[in-house]
């Protein structure tokens, strides 16, 4: 990895000095804010690198950001460069749609080594789209990461911890095993989940943003921004304004696609948005014959959640 171009990637200058939990802070809120959660890349039906180098060269090139294995392997990466111990675990994410088995179909970080508390293990996880913006102490706890609140305790499924999540992110809970794994714990779930077309990595272009007050989610073409005390929607209508928000607010230019690339995948996250509106109006449809009432909302849970 080159590690300057890396830094200067995501924001941040020279990087001097033993491990500390002040630039483990830093690096981390930096990372999520700059490099998005996004499943853009596996609309083509290709792939994507599992190697931490490899995700970060594309990730410097703005060429990509990644999903859990490409953004925490990479990540896992740099804070070893810069001295941080960092271990991998295997997880498994709870979602609405989907009850969060530790298959590894989630990677997860955990660091220790810092001058302050060399013992003392760190929650980091630069992988879960609208999930932590700042490491978590690895101890029963709580805490208030802007604009939502986590818990992290012992988990009931494993041998290891869980991370319940704000009722208004995406994410219900995150699972994940006390035993530190290889890389190669996770190559079988990656060759599966960056090519199945039936599953959501595939079947759903998505971005996410974690900044320090808010989240901003890219769903197709429905754009959504959580803060503490509102939630903000709009519908991207143009190929220009959809390319526009992925390089301005997630950052993401996506230079090497050319003309035909960028008008197939215009024509997919419009497919993807009609296909939604076709579900909730024969969901809404459904709930008149019965008298239940309208259907949900156009963003937020209704729409999907790739983890």
């Amino acid at each position: 990895m080159d590690i300057e171009a890396f830094l200067r990637r995501i924001g941040v200058g020279e990087y001097d000095g033993p491990p500390r939990l002040e630039g483990l802070s830093q690096l981390h809120a930096a990372y999520v804010d700059t490099v998005p959660y996004e499943t853009v890349q596996y609309q083509f039906g290709q792939g994507g690198p599992l190697e931490p180098e490899a995700a970060a060269k594309r990730i410097i090139a703005r060429e990509a950001g990644g999903y859990c294995f490409q953004l925490n392997g990479s990540f896992a990466l740099l804070l070893t460069e810069l001295g941080y111990h960092v271990k991998m675990h295997r997880g498994g994410v709870q979602t609405p749609n989907h009850p969060g088995d530790v298959d590894a179909s989630h990677m997860v970080l955990t660091v220790s080594g810092l001058v302050e508390d060399p013992e003392r293990e760190w929650l980091v996880d630069v992988g879960l789209g609208d999930g932590l913006v700042t490491p978590m102490p690895l101890e029963p706890g709580s805490a208030h990461q802007e604009p939502f609140d986590l818990r992290l305790r012992p988990s009931e499924k494993v041998d290891g911890w869980r991370v319940d999540f704000d009722p208004r992110s995406s994410l219900v809970g995150m699972d994940f095993e006390s035993a530190p794994v290889g890389l190669d714990a996770f190559a079988a779930q990656h060759a599966r989940l960056s090519v199945d077309p039936g599953l959501p990595f595939v079947g759903l272009a998505c971005a996410f943003r974690r900044k320090a007050a808010s989240v901003v989610v890219l769903r197709s073409v429905g754009l959504m921004e959580t803060f503490a005390d509102r939630v903000d929607n709009s519908i991207i209508e143009t190929p220009a304004d959809y390319f526009a928000t992925l390089a301005d607010v997630f950052q993401l230019p996506l230079a090497h696609l050319d003309a035909t690339h960028r008008d197939q995948l215009w024509r997919r996250v419009w497919s993807q948005y009609e296909a939604f509106l076709a579900r909730q109006s024969a969901f809404t449809a459904a709930q008149d014959d019965d008298g239940s009432g309208a259907g949900g909302p156009l963003q937020g849970k209704a729409v999907g959640r790739t983890v």
